[in-house]
């Protein structure tokens, strides 16, 4: 069975203080905090979730806030090394003001043809902008960022992996991406996805990764729906590889495992969406629970620290 993925759903890294956190991804970057909820796992942590306007897959970067006293990860083997966002073209010279107007250092690239801004996040977090023609604008326009230069989505993500030659493999005879390129020691792959669509591998180790503040915990890929999920978790456990059962997450649907060069892999369906318990004008401005953490609620909202979205000067 040929199964080819359509790109990235979603990004999870972890970070330090939480209202660090969302001052640099909805006031810096320009993006929309659509969710307030908790770790399932551990409900005194918020998982915090930024997109564009409608929240859409490929769109989405989560956070588990860890805290102002946590631990530094390490970003390394068996990680996502730099989450690359897009931007519509000719809109970097806005960019590079506007980081030198908030006092974050950056650096230019160009790689594959494509010109980039590199950057940190305040935890340490590595990010680029490229300038892409591909992909919506965003509708979502807070302050003096306008659809023109606004983040449309992810353009793509590199991957350091603990083994780069079955990575690669994995990625092409397994998840069905298109080699398009090689440059500077990476292989550049494209999803058959029109957006959140480029995967750069880097050829080599870079050393071993540690997961703490500042590093990606993981990556999840598109799955339409329930049905097409199943597929791929059949699919991927024909070549070896162990895939968790299907975790409900609330607003999609996942399902995990460890590729050959210790990245975490998550597929996660479209539906049912961010929508689903509030509307999607008032996305991302109150705690929603899931249903079994809904009677911990006063406690939770002692334990989390308030949080606001606000504008920068």
């Amino acid at each position: 069975m040929t199964m080819k993925s359509k790109g990235i759903h979603h990004i999870t890294a972890v970070v330090g203080d939480p209202q660090e956190n969302v001052d640099f991804y909805a006031g810096v970057l320009g993006l929309r905090l659509v969710k307030q909820t908790v770790n399932f796992d551990d409900p005194g942590t918020y998982h915090l979730y930024f997109g564009n306007e409608g929240a859409d897959p490929g769109t989405i970067i989560t956070f588990f806030p860890w805290g102002k006293e946590a631990y530094n990860g390490k970003i390394g083997d068996g990680q996502v090394g730099t989450t690359t966002y897009a931007v519509p073209p000719g809109a970097l010279e806005f960019w590079e003001k506007r980081l030198e107007r908030f006092s974050i250092p950056f650096t230019k690239s160009e790689r594959f043809g494509e010109k980039s801004l590199q950057f940190e996040d305040p935890h340490g977090l590595r990010l680029e902008l490229s300038a892409r023609e591909e992909g919506t604008s965003s509708s979502w326009e807070p302050g003096d960022i306008t659809r023109e230069q606004a983040i449309k989505g992810f353009s793509g993500a590199t991957l350091f992996s603990a083994n780069a030659e079955k990575t690669v493999e994995l990625l092409q005879t397994v998840m069905g991406f298109e080699k398009v390129g090689e440059e500077d020691g990476f292989v550049r792959f494209k999803t058959a996805g029109d957006t959140a669509n480029f995967i750069d591998v880097k050829l080599g180790a870079v050393g071993a990764g540690r997961l703490g503040v500042g590093t990606v915990h993981h990556i999840a890929w598109r799955a339409a729906d329930d049905q097409e999920q199943l597929a791929w978790k059949t699919h991927i456990e024909k070549y070896g590889l162990g895939v968790t059962p299907v975790q409900d997450r609330n607003y999609f649907n996942s399902i995990y495992f460890r590729e050959y060069g210790d990245l975490l892999f998550e597929i996660a369906t479209d539906p049912p969406g961010f929508t689903i318990d509030e509307p999607q004008e008032a996305l991302g401005e109150a705690l929603m629970l899931p249903k079994q953490y809904e009677k911990f609620r006063s406690s939770l909202m002692e334990e989390l620290d308030p949080i606001t979205v606000r504008k920068l000067e």
